[in-house]
């Protein structure tokens, strides 16, 4: 069997350099579908994101995409190029921020910064990585930001 076959898409903790800046290829443009969808499978009534009638008397004046699901797909469409199978467990999200909306019909794309890498004290397979997750809207503006803690494997001896 091709050996490059079974190694990951992911990076290795070995291969996340603090200032290293990754640019996501994959991008998704949000739909009306996505946002209703996904607004009420998690039990999310509010009107600024189903109802048009009301968000067209608020300052945006139509609907804004719920942002859990921006945030959810910020941290989605950095898995190809960063924890593809390294991933051990995600550890936590902090900084959460939302400076600009999205609205229905916005081309997403991701963008990530390796800040910190330090081995594991309790696993000698493994170490932490905090990346800044932030997407971009198609004019370049960044609709969301978070600080993601990973414990990421270490590239395996035989590798």
């Amino acid at each position: 069997m091709n050996e490059d076959l079974q190694r990951p898409q992911g990076r290795y903790l070995e291969e996340l350099t603090p200032g290293t800046v990754i640019r996501h290829r994959v991008t998704r443009t949000l739909t009306e579908a996505d946002n209703v969808f996904f607004t009420t499978l998690t039990m999310n009534p509010q009107p600024l994101h189903l109802d048009h009638e009301y968000a067209a008397q608020t300052e945006f004046g139509r609907p804004l995409v719920n942002s859990l699901l921006t945030l959810s797909l910020l941290v989605g469409l950095s898995v190809h190029e960063l924890t593809l199978g390294t991933l051990v467990a995600n550890l936590g999200l902090t900084d959460v921020v939302f400076p600009r909306p999205v609205f229905h019909g916005d081309t997403i794309r991701a963008e990530s910064e390796v800040l910190e890498v330090r081995e594991s004290r309790s696993r000698p397979d493994a170490g932490i990585v905090i990346v800044e997750h932030r997407a971009l809207n198609g004019r370049g503006e960044v609709v969301a930001r978070c600080k993601r803690t990973a414990l990421m494997q270490k590239r395996p001896a035989d590798a």
